[in-house]
């Protein structure tokens, strides 16, 4: 009991930068994938989670990956590259990576998870990385620059605390809009047009981690090392922040439906 409780503990001293998107935007991403989910792949994620859903399982990753079993997991949520890289560049850079990050164990997981000769509890493991590491792909600062840790090193004000670039976009957005991450999922998903989720859906892997990389590109011209950043910048980058949770929880279903066809 006393060993659970420092657990606990622990948990709660973690820094906010290492949970991309907070809880409640992995959370988000993870109730709107469950509503494109096909019949079969609801079937088939049901089997492997039994009373767990798509939900609740997508911050597992970030909530086991400070314990010493998990530590070798902390590179695979992000991918770093440099700065000022065209699109062949950075397509390059990311295929080129390899050392574990975002790109590449996103796809050693699915393998797995289509893996027959792997045990339940291995594919269950795949799958909740699976989750996440979508989630992980469309935050713009996980796919942010290698000279600043992907915008940690880039230190703000934001609200009259001390905060930086990648804390930001991993929650101080996400808590000033005040969602639940429900509320979160029912308006994002309420009502997307079919002809635009066929159309993200189509978007290869690649493109996804290219798409964040031009995002974070913006991201770091707009607020510079010591910004202090005022009432402006939620409207400015609420779109920008939905359409990219958005785009991870459809693109998340379409994985989810492919692999278990």
């Amino acid at each position: 009991m006393l060993k659970r409780f420092f657990s606990a503990a622990l948990l709660l001293l973690i820094p906010a930068f290492g949970w991309a998107w907070g809880v409640d935007g992995h959370r988000a991403v993870g109730r709107i994938a469950e509503q494109h989910l096909s019949r079969k792949a609801k079937r088939e994620v049901h089997r492997l989670l039994g009373t767990e859903t798509l939900t609740m399982v997508s911050t597992w990753p970030d909530e086991v990956r400070y314990y010493p079993d998990f530590k070798h997991t902390a590179p695979w949520h992000y991918v770093n590259t440099a700065s000022g890289l065209n699109q062949e560049q950075y397509l390059q850079a990311l295929k080129g990576q390899t050392e574990p990050n975002a790109y590449n164990m996103l796809q050693a997981k699915l393998q797995e998870l289509k893996d027959p000769s792997k045990s339940q509890a291995e594919r269950v493991a795949a799958l909740k990385f699976v989750v996440h590491l979508v989630g992980d792909a469309h935050q713009p600062l996980h796919a942010g620059h290698a000279e600043d840790k992907g915008g940690n090193d880039i230190k703000l004000k934001f609200r009259g605390k001390d905060t930086n670039l990648h804390s930001l976009w991993d929650s101080g957005l996400i808590d000033y809009q005040g969602l639940t991450y429900t509320e979160m999922a029912c308006q994002y998903d309420h009502k997307l047009p079919h002809q635009l989720v066929h159309q993200w859906q189509r978007t290869p892997m690649e493109q996804w981690f290219w798409e964040s990389y031009q995002d974070s590109e913006k991201i770091y011209q707009e607020a510079p090392n010591g910004t202090d950043i005022d009432y402006n910048y939620y409207p400015a980058h609420s779109e920008l922040m939905k359409q990219r949770i958005q785009q991870a929880g459809v693109r998340l279903a379409e994985v989810l439906n492919d692999t278990f066809k």
